[in-house]
């Protein structure tokens, strides 16, 4: 456990546990920074002038206002024009290093590349923008003044992934610094950047569990150790309900990884959204009756499996997995430098919905996700940024394989995460191809084989050798919106479980664009999806086609919207304006929720909802409209003007009452039991 508040101390008193005063804290480095967006000759040694540069605060992204300048058509300008380039970031900071201690620079994503000096020192190098890494620095930590320099490059690179994808590279030092001090003997936070410790589920039989705990240690003293590694499993009142122990002797200088083994007796499992039940498993380095060093991590109890047949297992009984994909949360004007409470507003949305799950797109997100995602029972998909092109080099494959290793480490403990994905849209199926997705597939079931893994497949034959590595397939499949009609990803799936009638595959991505400006009930003809005019109600009826197609083929293992947010996209020049991926189910400013939103309410949630759609296709252009309600409830009356109310059909979650509108000015309200909803339409004689 990093220390940051006084909550961690708090909760260990109360669990009567020695308080942890020699245990490791983190000092966050987020004000006093100076940036330049351009390369500078020199700008690693501390005497390097910076006082031309732009003070600015960590996080930071030198695209925040770039990023939303998508590319003109008439100029010639297909795709967006961002920067994506190098830049520099220093930060001068004072310190009282120990002597017995050691220190660690802790950053917690840097795009895409960055390079690190302190003190002119170089620390390292990390290929990646998307998963944590940490740099000893307790060499090159002076007593006093200090300077750190960091070198930020977010161009792309054929060593690393991604190389190409529906997304901004958000350059900068997008999520938090640090500087943890430590004792020399304590849990190995250089190993991936990990917490030191690994906690999985690997067996449950009603409600007896068996945990598996890892501790990955090291000992950087001069002389060796003997201590004792002791771990406690505390319930959600802080109570210990699991104890485990043992005495470690570890040499000068030396690593090493030490398993326990916890029995948990009529345990609380999590469960989902239903109860995401949530322990928390304390593990202490105690030396000479004193702790020197404390980890802290979630335990959710619970098991996830994917039959052959298609049926996703939560703790070994079949579960809804339906949700949407989330791309990494930004917010306008300040790309992905997002709050925790803006992650909250965007994970509670599709909580709201009744999502049972969400798809990570396509790269590892911030830690405070996973930790939403544990607490309000999503199960989540997350993956490496392997999309749509590869290197045939050594290099990008090894960078892959790296990636996948942090991300196991980063987010394994979390209960909320079920499946690791290894890739998503491979162009090209070749040699380079396979051997990479074999790799990742060996990676992420040596590392963990308590989870499945998937691939998103899309592009090549839904065959391919290239879709043949991963445990389960996941399809990308727009039908209705790229090609062909709505109705058609149900022959599709029959067609494609009858040739593979052992190969459990879902839908990764379906989706298509909308504007809330773009009104027109009824839709005459399908949009061009590369067009300006993305009216609102076909990506409703859109969805509504596809989940009642979905909805009846229970060998669909899962169901991902593609996307739950309108995000930003630097390729796209469509839709009401560019650079603007408008697939999702919310706006970008998240103040609106598109009425494919409620169609989904209605029938993933048991909250009672009703919603009248098309509210904001206020002028009419037939007297005769259908106002169509999407509701959970079995009955539904509607009435115009203040007339009287006639009882509306519920059928498959919605009612649909046709009447002819008066002139000028139109109140159509529904209700069911005590919900109510109304919208004015106005209707003109006048051409």
């Amino acid at each position: 456990m990093i220390q940051r508040s006084l909550r961690p101390l708090l909760g260990l008193l109360l669990a009567g546990a020695p308080v942890p005063v020699l245990a490791a804290s983190e000092r966050p480095l987020a004000e006093g920074w100076h940036f330049v967006k351009s390369d500078a000759a020199g700008a690693e040694a501390p005497a390097f002038d910076d006082r031309a540069w732009q003070s600015v605060s960590v996080p930071h992204t030198y695209n925040a206002q770039d990023s939303g300048i998508g590319g003109a058509k008439a100029r010639g300008e297909p795709e967006g024009v961002y920067y994506r380039g190098p830049a520099w970031y220093r930060l001068g900071f004072a310190a009282s290093p120990q002597a017995v201690k050691r220190y660690l620079l802790n950053f917690g994503g840097v795009s895409l590349k960055a390079e690190v000096w302190l003190n002119g020192r170089r620390l390292g190098q990390h290929k990646g923008g998307y998963g944590a890494f940490r740099f000893d620095a307790t060499e090159a930590l002076r007593s006093g003044d200090n300077v750190l320099a960091v070198r930020v490059d977010n161009a792309r690179d054929t060593q690393i992934a991604p190389l190409n994808g529906d997304f901004n590279v958000f350059g900068g030092l997008a999520r938090a610094v640090g500087l943890i001090e430590e004792d020399a003997l304590a849990f190995d936070r250089l190993d991936h950047a990990g917490p030191g410790v690994q906690v999985r589920t690997t067996s449950l039989k009603g409600r007896e569990a068996a945990v598996a705990l890892t501790a990955a240690l090291s000992n950087a003293r001069t002389s060796a150790a003997r201590f004792s590694l002791d771990t406690r499993v505390l319930d959600a009142a802080g109570q210990v309900v699991a104890r485990a122990s043992r005495t470690v002797l570890l040499g000068a200088g030396e690593k090493t990884s030490i398993e326990q083994s916890l029995a948990l007796h009529n345990a609380r499992l999590w469960q989902g959204v239903k109860a995401p039940y949530l322990y928390r498993v304390v593990t202490e380095i105690a030396e000479s009756g004193r702790v020197i060093d404390s980890a802290s991590v979630p335990l959710g109890v619970r098991t996830v499996a994917v039959r052959k047949d298609g049926t996703f297992l939560l703790n070994g009984a079949p579960y809804p997995l339906h949700g949407v994909n989330l791309q990494l949360p930004t917010r306008f004007g300040r790309g992905p430098v997002v709050t925790d409470a803006e992650i909250d507003e965007d994970l509670g949305l599709f909580a709201e919905m009744g999502a049972t799950g969400l798809r990570l797109a396509h790269m590892q997100h911030p830690s405070r996700v996973y930790e939403r995602a544990d607490e309000l029972g999503l199960l989540v998909l997350t993956e490496v940024p392997l999309i749509d092109d590869h290197d045939p080099s050594d290099a990008f494959r090894e960078n892959l394989v790296e990636q996948m290793r942090e991300l196991i480490a980063q987010t394994g403990n979390h209960p909320s995460v079920a499946l690791w994905g290894i890739g998503n849209e491979i162009r090209k199926s070749d040699a380079a191809s396979n051997r990479i997705l074999s790799e990742l597939q060996a990676t992420a079931k040596a590392l963990d084989p308590t989870r499945p893994t998937t691939y998103a497949h899309c592009c090549l034959d839904d065959s391919d050798p290239i879709a043949q590595h991963s445990d389960t397939v996941s399809y990308n499949r727009y039908f209705g919106w790229y090609w062909t009609n709505s109705e058609d990803i149900g022959p599709w799936a029959d067609a494609l479980h009858a040739k593979m009638p052992g190969r459990p595959f879902g839908v990764s991505e379906y989706g298509a664009g909308a504007s809330v400006l773009h009104q027109e009930d009824p839709v005459m003809k399908r949009p061009e999806s590369n067009g300006y005019w993305h009216p609102e109600q076909y990506q409703t009826d859109f969805h509504i086609k596809h989940w009642r197609e979905m909805k009846k083929r229970p060998f669909l293992w899962s169901s991902f919207v593609w996307v739950g947010i309108d995000y930003p996209s630097f390729k796209r020049n469509e839709g009401d304006r560019p650079a603007i991926n408008d697939k999702g189910l919310v706006t970008e400013d998240r103040k609106t929720r598109k009425d494919a939103w409620y169609w989904y309410q209605a029938n993933w949630s048991d909250t009672p909802m009703l919603h009248l759609a098309s509210r904001r296709d206020v002028n009419k252009r037939t007297q005769r409209v259908v106002a169509q309600a999407f509701t959970n409830r079995p009955e539904v009356e509607m009435r115009l003007n203040g007339g009287a109310w006639t009882k509306v059909p519920v059928d498959d979650h919605i009612a649909a009452w046709t009447v002819d509108l008066a002139p000028g000015s139109n109140r159509v309200e529904a209700r069911a039991g005590t919900l109510i909803d109304t919208v004015t339409w106005n209707w003109t004689t006048r051409p």
